[in-house]
């Protein structure tokens, strides 16, 4: 994958800058900085095993993933097509609202701030959202895609474009009107990126539009958590494997020129478009979403009404110490894995097992793991750990054996331990903590997300909110928890390599 090129080739440039600094001293800081604080925070989570017999339900969900059953799910064929075509049109829509926003990114401040909030709300808070207005339509599933993505798309191609070579402008002729500049000199040169890119969203916006069923839209998702749900786990296992075969195949079937035959033909299975009341959606708009005090002018009931939203505290403070937690996990999980998956250590088969339970991990959705281990250890904020673990650091770990394998070695005739302590570490942990410290902000959007599975993060009261229909108050958390992941998007930015900061925002975005 051509991101991954990139990662590759930033990397070893990266060491070569830094030999006589003292960012391996910066490094080492931040690291055992990030791991005492876990270990500080660890007494205070709950991470309780409330089941009776987590190992014999593990047992049947692993014989259910051996022994598929693909006939016990109804219309399995038309959940894969109808995750296609959401995760085709969201994408496509999001690039037509992201793209003219990418060219004004730079220049507007309000641009910037706007894309950065629609960003920080997950699809499926979207999704929620928009499920009060158009209901299980292809309206509310395209809108959750479409809406955070254009936030995306805008900063990560605005980003690209800035960093094209501009000598080719100069051989235009003098007076040639901008437009024809970007359309002859910067498009040109950034094109081969933006395609790079836009595939890689692709497959987060299936990862997406799986995640849909779990509001009811009729997905992939839908039919894993009811199978999951009911204990029928041949059925669950059978719906894996098409997901895992549908992400391995991606190259062949979403083909670039067959992207104009997919948006035609998945167009037939979005409808029964809903009908929208014009009055009730300008009702929502204006009233509901608003709370009750300030709609009326009275500040003192709006000091009040604050009072009455859900004890937010310990929702904030589980949210970061899972996001902290998580982090942490997921260094040590790439720590542990990457070496799997490189051509340095083991046998070949060793390899490709290695490889392809890395791809597994980072292909399955992090709220479809945490569901699977919340069916085997209970309601705590171990399952929510162990997903988002196990998830961003495969991912990492993948990219890490990667660069890894790129690598000419300095110091001939190290093996094992040796090669991985003292040649290879040393060269790609730079990278690895500046892909962790990117991820913290997707880390932190997730936590609050996995509140759905009943998880005590800020995620639970937004999904209880929109249950009772408290409108407003599901509004004003949905601003806390954007409003949280800037924060912590920011603070990232900060303590990530700086030199590798391009790179990884233009490969590993989301």
């Amino acid at each position: 994958m051509r991101f991954i090129r990139r990662y590759n080739s930033a990397t070893p440039r990266l060491i070569d800058s830094i030999v006589g600094t003292n960012i391996g001293a910066r490094l080492m800081r931040v690291s055992l900085g990030l791991i005492v604080l876990t270990l500080i925070a660890l007494p205070f989570a709950d991470l309780a095993i409330t089941t009776r017999d987590p190992w014999s339900e593990l047992g049947r969900m692993f014989v259910g993933f051996i022994t598929p059953n693909i006939l016990a799910t109804e219309s399995p064929l038309h959940a894969v097509l109808l995750t296609v075509a959401f995760a085709f049109w969201g994408v496509a829509l999001g690039i037509l609202l992201g793209f003219p926003l990418a060219l004004l990114f730079m220049r507007s401040r309000l641009v910037r701030v706007g894309c950065a909030f629609v960003r920080a709300i997950h699809e499926l808070f979207w999704a929620l959202l928009f499920l009060q207005v158009f209901g299980l339509s292809a309206i509310t599933a395209l809108a959750a895609i479409a809406l955070p993505y254009a936030g995306i798309f805008a900063k990560v191609y605005a980003e690209i474009l800035l960093q094209i070579d501009t000598a080719p402008q100069q051989t235009l002729p003098q007076g040639v009107d901008r437009l024809s500049r970007f359309l002859y000199t910067e498009l040109p040169l950034a094109w081969a990126r933006l395609a790079s890119y836009t595939r890689y969203r692709f497959e987060c916006a299936l990862r997406a539009s799986v995640l849909l069923g779990f509001v009811g839209l009729p997905t992939l998702g839908f039919h894993l958590e009811s199978a999951f749900r009911q204990g029928r786990y041949h059925e669950a296992g059978a719906l894996l494997w098409a997901f895992y075969l549908l992400i391995a195949l991606l190259p062949f079937w979403a083909h670039r020129r067959l992207v104009p035959l997919w948006l035609l033909g998945t167009l037939f299975l979005l409808g029964p478009w809903p009908t929208v009341d014009g009055e009730l959606l300008w009702r929502f708009l204006s009233v509901d979403i608003w709370p009750q005090p300030l709609l009326a002018g009275d500040f003192k009931g709006l000091a009040l009404w604050f009072t009455q939203l859900p004890d937010l505290l310990p929702a904030i403070g589980n949210t970061l110490l899972l996001g902290l937690m998580s982090t942490a996990g997921s260094l040590v999980v790439c720590l542990l894995l990457w070496p799997l998956a490189s051509r340095h250590f083991g046998q070949r088969a060793t390899r490709w097992l290695g490889t392809g339970a890395l791809i597994g991990l980072r292909s399955t959705p992090e709220l479809l793991l945490a569901f699977i281990f919340l069916l085997l250890v209970g309601p705590s904020l171990l399952p929510a750990w162990l997903a988002l673990s196990l998830h961003n650091g495969a991912l990492i770990a993948f990219l890490a054996a990667r660069h890894a394998d790129q690598l000419k070695f300095g110091m001939p005739g190290l093996k094992g331990v040796n090669l991985y302590a003292y040649e290879l570490m040393p060269r790609i942990y730079p990278g690895i903590l500046a892909l962790l410290f990117y991820r913290a902000e997707v880390i932190i959007r997730e936590t609050a997300l996995l509140g759905m599975l009943g998880v005590a993060t800020l995620g639970f009261h937004i999904d209880s909110s929109f249950a009772y229909l408290m409108f407003d108050q599901a509004v004003a958390l949905l601003l806390i928890t954007a409003l949280l992941n800037i924060g912590v998007d920011a603070l990232s930015r900060r303590l990530r390599p700086d030199a590798l900061a391009p790179t990884i925002e233009r490969t590993c975005e989301g």
